[in-house]
């Protein structure tokens, strides 16, 4: 038992140093979110900011499987709620950014692109056409595409980096398929997200508390 438990110790230890000591190139757009609903987008060089507000709109905000980000994905409706939230991984590092004609285009790794993006398409199976797998099963179902060049969600190993893709846990995947639609805004980011849904949970306790004390309930 003892030994099975050091191999499973050693086997996290490598993957997580793996996925630490892995490099993640520049991007040419950079997110910050100013709420849960308001987000910063800035150049390449953090530069040239403009905001967008997602307000009214249900969406999906991805922060990345890297260093720095959360690791998850999270569905908002259109009144600012964070209704759902689950596990991801995404892209392998390993790319950098190279100057061609005046503009910066991605080279090398597998990492997944930030920016405002929007649903193209919804596919409940779906195999990769450029990396399918070699079993023939399919390992991109409940796929939600939001990138001309297959960047999607969907179903996938949440312990394992992608080529791109956002790998999303069978226990998460189906509700967000299901909610998902067309054209929906979908923002990809690195950093972190996750203070928007602490905040909401604990507006949600003090509603709560608010709530029973005008009842005369003492809560727990």
């Amino acid at each position: 038992m003892m030994k099975t438990i050091r191999l499973l110790l050693t086997a996290f230890l490598l993957f997580t140093g793996v996925l630490t000591a892995q490099t993640y190139r520049k991007h040419r757009v950079n997110i910050k979110p100013l709420s849960a609903t308001k987000f910063e987008l800035t150049d390449v060089n953090f530069q040239n900011p403009h905001i967008v507000d997602l307000s009214g709109k249900d969406f999906f905000v991805v922060s990345v499987r890297e260093p720095g980000s959360d690791g998850q994905v999270y569905a908002v409706d259109r009144d600012g709620t964070i209704w759902w939230h689950g596990k991801i991984s995404s892209g392998a590092g390993g790319g950098h950014l190279k100057e061609k004609n005046g503009k910066f285009v991605p080279v090398g790794g597998h990492e997944t692109n930030n920016n405002l993006f929007h649903v193209l398409a919804k596919r409940r199976f779906h195999m990769s056409k450029t990396h399918p797998d070699p079993s023939g099963i399919n390992n991109m179902d409940f796929e939600v595409q939001f990138t001309p060049d297959g960047q999607a969600l969907h179903l996938g190993h949440t312990a394992a980096m992608s080529h791109g893709c956002i790998h999303v846990g069978r226990q998460d995947i189906s509700a967000l398929f299901k909610w998902a639609k067309v054209g929906m805004p979908v923002v990809v980011m690195r950093g972190h997200y996750s203070q928007f849904l602490h905040q909401e949970v604990d507006q949600f306790k003090n509603d709560v508390r608010e709530y029973d004390a005008k009842r005369g309930v003492k809560s727990n």
